[in-house]
């Protein structure tokens, strides 16, 4: 089971290449673990940041959401120390028992030597893959 981070599955919808590559693996061969807290902000990035309309956002979110297993953290962990946010998402993984959680986050990957899942780049996921 693979988590994905906002920054690594807007990019697979956003643009061709490693990342869309690595997304479209784990749907295949794997299986792919989202939380309410990563679709939430996946949401806002495709409709604020890329301005995508509300029925294309709409329409991709039930996708993942179809695709996924998705859970919901009651508390976010210790993990990183600077962005409360980035605690949901290795709160995330950790109850969604994740073997990964894919991330281009530079705080998520710097305390991937702390938290009791794999945290890897994009790049180093695919490595592993292949």
């Amino acid at each position: 089971m693979y988590l994905m981070d906002t920054n690594v599955l807007v990019a697979a919808y956003a643009t061709h290449g490693l990342c869309e590559d690595v997304f479209r693996v784990i749907l295949a061969e794997h299986e792919l673990v989202v939380s309410e807290t990563v679709l939430a902000e996946f949401e806002r990035v495709l409709g604020q940041k890329l301005r995508l309309p509300p029925s294309q956002v709409k329409t991709l979110s039930s996708f993942l959401r179809r695709q996924a297993d998705i859970v919901a953290p009651v508390a976010p962990s210790v993990w990183p120390k600077r962005d409360p946010d980035d605690r949901w998402v290795v709160a995330a993984a950790i109850e969604g028992g994740v073997d990964f959680l894919v991330t281009g986050d530079r705080d998520l990957l710097e305390v991937a030597a702390e938290v009791p899942v794999s945290i890897v780049s994009p790049r180093a996921f695919w490595e592993q893959l292949r």
